[in-house]
C-alpha cells in the first residue's frame, strides 16, 4: 500500500516537473528527478545506481545551462539585462493572461519592451527580444526533453513493476 502512495506522489512530481519546464518559478527537471528518487524508494522498482547518478548529473547541468543560455544569447546579440528580465516577466504574464499563446509570445514581447526601455531603439529592441526568446526556447526545449524522458522512464518502470 505504501508503494502505491509513493507512485502517486511520484506521478504528482512528474506532472509538476513537466509544468515546471515552461514556468520559470518551478524547477522542472529537479522535480522530475525527485519523482525518480521517490519511485526508487519503493519495493517495486530497483534502478541501477549509475542511471540515477547520470540523471542527477544531467539535472544539474540542465539547470545551470537553463540559467546561462538566455544570458549568453542576449549578450551575444548585444541585448541588455532589461531584455532578459523582460523576457521572464513576459513569460509569467503571458502564461496566466494569454494561455497557451502567452507562453510563446510573452517572452518575446517582454524582452522587446525591456530592451526598448533600455535603449529606445526599435531595431535593437527587436534584436534583443529575439535573442532572449531564442535563449528561452532553447532552455525550455532542453528541460522538456529531459523531463519527458524521466516521465517515460517513470511510466515504463511502474508498468513493468505492476505487471510482475
Amino acid at each position: 500500500m505504501l508503494d502505491i502512495l509513493f507512485i502517486i506522489i511520484g506521478i504528482i512530481f512528474v506532472i509538476a516537473g513537466i509544468i515546471g519546464c515552461v514556468l520559470p518559478i518551478i524547477p522542472g527537471p529537479t522535480l522530475s528527478f525527485i519523482a525518480i528518487l521517490i519511485l526508487q524508494s519503493t519495493n517495486l522498482v530497483s534502478m541501477e545506481s549509475s542511471l540515477l547518478w547520470s540523471l542527477f548529473a544531467v539535472t544539474i547541468i540542465i539547470t545551470i545551462v537553463d540559467y546561462i543560455s538566455p544570458i549568453w544569447v542576449v549578450k551575444k546579440a548585444g541585448g541588455s539585462k532589461k531584455a532578459l528580465m523582460g523576457s521572464v516577466v513576459g513569460l509569467i504574464i503571458g502564461v496566466f493572461a494569454f494561455p497557451p499563446i502567452g507562453i510563446i509570445l510573452g517572452p518575446f514581447i517582454g524582452a522587446f519592451v525591456g530592451e526598448l526601455m533600455s535603449t529606445n531603439d526599435t531595431y535593437k529592441a527587436i534584436k534583443g527580444g529575439s535573442a532572449a526568446f531564442i535563449g528561452f526556447v532553447f532552455g525550455t526545449l532542453m528541460k522538456i526533453i529531459f523531463s519527458g524522458y524521466i516521465a517515460w522512464l517513470f511510466i515504463t518502470e511502474v508498468i513493468v513493476a505492476l505487471w510482475n
